[in-house]
């Protein structure tokens, strides 16, 4: 069976080993308030706990600026792709950075760490769209307390595959992690699942024009693979069967999978790798192989904070300047690293 199963998405995927949480979020904000928040009146708004997906855009936990200030994890990768809009990033082992627009950051969180995600909506003077997908990659037991690790991915170096379709227009795919036509991605992380090419970790975002196809190649009868079509005006086929805007389609990685478009462009997720195979003990922001490693992590954090917040008594959304550009700021400013722009 090529396909198992098809499901509506709402904000999380239904997705499974290796990877523990799949998020995405589309949140049309307005115009800035000068101050990167919205122009807007957040009268209405759940402060603190803005998650209502029957508004355009939400706040999250930011009181004045959208997103998610400081708070711990431990035991897997985060990755975080961000198609349009920013994200500022800061983390207790002194980095800070802001990314975006086809930026992808790969932090391994090991043995633990905190960070703040915000949202800064910089533009005053026209609408500050976001599109994001997090993902939680899990890391086998072994490698959960390695020290924590991050690094960027600028939309600019990422490689793509340009697929001319036999009629007009062409797929492009965006290798995020593995290997897709014979282009393969940036190096992962070096403690990561991904890091080993026989965990066949993959991630891609896939641009079809109107009445392309493409076709994802057979890999594992293990292979965990998911297809999620998250922008387009219509419906696409994947195989035989009908996949609409919204819908996360699993299906089988030991066999070819073949999709065909429409007449309407396509923006396409794709997302797989083998199972870990492991335990999984997991609370909130910690994901651990046992219930005794999960209450060690948490009395840990009780404890240390894992190292404490550097940033001074500013713990509610904090930002980087606004006038900043795209960049990542290594261990308090020892490395400093920006896309090369061309």
């Amino acid at each position: 069976m090529k396909i198992k199963n098809i499901s509506s998405v709402k904000g999380t995927l239904a997705i499974r080993d290796p990877f523990i949480l799949a998020a995405y979020h589309f949140d049309q904000y307005p115009e800035g308030n000068g101050q990167m928040g919205p122009n807007a009146s957040l009268n209405d708004r759940n402060i603190g706990n803005d998650f209502d997906s029957a508004k355009p855009w939400r706040m999250y936990h930011g009181e004045t600026i959208p997103g998610f200030p400081h708070h711990p994890h431990r035991g897997f990768e985060v990755i975080t792709v961000v198609p349009e809009g920013y994200v500022d990033h800061f983390d207790s082992k002194g980095s800070k950075g802001r990314y975006g627009q086809g930026d992808v950051q790969l932090m391994n969180v090991g043995s633990g760490v905190l960070h703040s995600e915000m949202f800064p909506l910089i533009h005053d003077d026209q609408p500050n769209p976001l599109r994001l997908f997090q993902i939680w990659l899990n890391l086998p037991g072994k490698d959960k307390l390695h020290e924590p690790d991050y690094k960027m991915l600028w939309h600019e170096d990422i490689p793509i595959k340009t697929i001319p379709s036999k009629h007009d227009g062409e797929v492009k795919i965006k290798v995020i992690l593995g290997a897709y036509q014979g282009v393969k991605s940036i190096d992962p992380l070096p403690n990561s699942w991904a890091s080993n090419p026989q965990n066949h970790v993959g991630l891609a975002l896939i641009e079809m024009d109107p009445h392309t196809e493409f076709t994802l190649e057979a890999v594992s009868p293990t292979l965990n693979r998911f297809v999620f079509f998250y922008e387009g005006n219509n419906s696409i086929q994947l195989e035989s069967q009908e996949l609409r805007k919204g819908q996360l389609a699993d299906v089988d990685g030991n066999e070819e999978i073949r999709i065909v478009n429409n007449d309407q462009k396509a923006f396409i997720l794709i997302l797989e790798g083998e199972p870990i195979n492991e335990p999984v003990a997991a609370y909130g922001p910690f994901v651990m192989n046992t219930e005794r490693e999960l209450q060690d992590a948490f009395q840990e954090y009780r404890s240390t904070q894992f190292g404490g917040w550097p940033w001074g008594d500013q713990e509610q959304d904090l930002v980087n300047a606004k006038e900043e550009s795209r960049f990542a700021s290594y261990h308090f400013g020892e490395r400093i690293d920006r896309p090369n722009v061309k």
